[in-house]
């Protein structure tokens, strides 16, 4: 990347694909970055910037990659794969830009190494928040897999009728239409979305579904 190109990605600030850290941050919080973007559509972080997009750069590069390689180490489960890239902004600092890409092992996990608890991220608007339930049942699924069967029943037609009228549905709303369990809810969404009758969207409040291309289609 030159710094042409990197003036450029630092004006259009912070967003789905591109994170500012002006150093790299507790080993948790920056596997939770790294891992957010594996497990979504991919990003690039830039050490050496700071939330404002004020190029600070890094006095010691080569600390800061062992601190980022250490933190993902320790912290990411299963490891995610990356590439780091020096640029020198001046004699004394360069900014470190971290290429990930969407993983095909996901979801990646950021785990507590003194509990069994682990939690995986996901990418959405220029935060990295926590997966659903849904989102992380979607991720282990690749796309070429669904090609599947369902039925088409009472619960189903309820949740088809609502979406014409509203546009989109979350877990707790179709479980309280249709009078079932949120984890029923949840697994019959999950279930049309991967036989593409439902599209499912992450989102910072509620993720939440809509009409998926084979309804569209009809």
């Amino acid at each position: 990347m030159t710094l042409q190109h990197l003036t450029h990605c630092i004006a259009q600030g912070e967003g789905p694909l591109l994170e500012f850290k002006q150093r790299v941050p507790a080993p948790e919080r920056m596997a939770k970055e790294i891992t957010a973007f594996a497990n979504t559509q991919g990003g690039q972080v830039l050490i050496g910037v700071s939330d404002d997009g004020t190029t600070t750069g890094v006095k010691d590069a080569a600390e800061e990659e062992y601190a980022l390689l250490r933190a993902l180490e320790k912290y990411a489960d299963p490891p995610v794969v990356l590439k780091t890239t020096r640029i020198r902004i001046s004699r004394k600092r360069d900014i470190i830009l971290v290429t990930v890409l969407e993983s095909p092992d996901k979801p990646h996990y950021v785990k507590d190494p003194d509990t069994s608890r682990r939690t995986a991220y996901i990418r959405v608007e220029d935060k990295s928040v926590e997966a659903s339930r849904e989102a992380r049942t979607l991720m282990r699924h690749d796309v070429s897999e669904w090609d599947i069967l369902f039925r088409i029943g009472e619960k189903e037609r309820i949740l088809l009728r609502y979406l014409v009228r509203c546009g989109r549905i979350t877990v707790a709303q179709f479980a309280r239409l249709a009078g079932i369990s949120k984890s029923e809810a949840s697994k019959t969404l999950v279930h049309l979305t991967r036989a593409r009758m439902l599209c499912h969207h992450a989102d910072l409040r509620e993720d939440y579904f809509t009409q998926g291309a084979e309804l569209l289609a009809t």
